[in-house]
């Protein structure tokens, strides 16, 4: 049976606040504010969107990328979750295909991307452009800048190698599904908590790719030093240890700057993704619950 609108709504709301509320490290957490943004309006942007994330089944994909950066918008000035929109919405869409025997949701996903059309590309363009985002570079302005004449799917191909949202298009999401899920499957099986298994598949991501709001800001040899830093503290043991722990903080230390120039956005963008995919497959199981069943 597909999704329906309210499930994929608290799905996609769900992933958000993970995903926020996870002290990933150089990203916004719960009391760790950026100067432009807190982890509050996160949470409002968890809660804007969601709704509008819910009706992706209802409606043309582009439609609700620009609806859920909209409803954003008015909550918060500050953009928040423009990636993890750009993410969701065609997963979501996805979750409220019918389920055929012997697929899986990325099954439905590829279908979704088949489909998506110029005027995909034209309404995500203005959610773009509403959202505002930051570090986009020259190139990528001057593409916003033109209205598109080919579907969402080859728009992003065009960006593809600047930016891993727009690689996840062209990719049928690899990062999200054979890296992002597997990792935060394991750690909860694992018994590892929310925050933490958050935390580890974010580093693992990071780890295995470079991040490229960092690389757009700071060029692509910044980008693979803090890649390469990362690497480092999953060796250490990341969150399943002290060692790990604190390598973690240091880790979070360096990254941090008044501009937050080495913010490791994306990463946590594609973070959300692999949430709400687990979800998706796999169900809500609290830790309360998991913990009730072991014993």
């Amino acid at each position: 049976m597909p999704h329906t609108p309210a499930q994929i709504s608290s799905y996609t709301t769900l992933a958000c606040l993970l995903e926020a509320g996870a002290p990933k490290p150089g990203n916004v957490a719960p009391g760790q504010p950026f100067r432009d943004m807190s982890y509050e309006d996160f949470v409002a942007s968890a809660v804007a969107a969601g709704p509008e994330l819910g009706l992706a089944g209802t409606r043309p994909l582009g439609e609700t990328i620009f609806e859920a950066v909209r409803a954003t918008h008015q909550w918060t000035p500050a953009n928040t979750n423009l990636g993890i929109i750009l993410l969701l919405a065609p997963l979501a869409r996805a979750a409220s295909l019918p389920e055929k025997p012997g697929t899986v949701l990325r099954d439905r996903l590829r279908e979704v991307l088949r489909a998506t059309t110029i005027q995909d590309a034209r309404d995500s363009y203005l959610a773009i452009l509403l959202a505002a985002p930051g570090g986009l570079g020259s190139e990528a302005d001057q593409d916003l800048a033109q209205t598109p004449t080919i579907t969402l799917v080859d728009t992003m191909a065009l960006a593809a190698h600047r930016d891993s949202v727009a690689s996840e298009y062209v990719t049928e999401f690899a990062l999200t599904f054979e890296i992002a899920v597997p990792v935060l499957r394991q750690a909860r099986a694992d018994g590892l908590s929310w925050p933490d298994a958050v935390v580890e598949t974010f580093l693992t991501l990071l780890a295995e790719r470079p991040d490229t709001l960092i690389a757009r800001k700071l060029g692509p040899a910044v980008a693979r030093g803090v890649s390469h830093q990362a690497d480092r503290v999953r060796q250490a043991g990341g969150v399943r240890c002290d060692i790990g722990r604190a390598a973690l903080a240091t880790f979070d230390a360096d990254l941090r700057d008044t501009q937050n120039s080495q913010n490791p956005g994306t990463t946590a963008d594609l973070t959300a993704a692999a949430l709400f995919a687990l979800l998706v497959e796999d169900g809500w199981v609290p830790d309360r619950m998991r913990s009730d069943s072991a014993e």
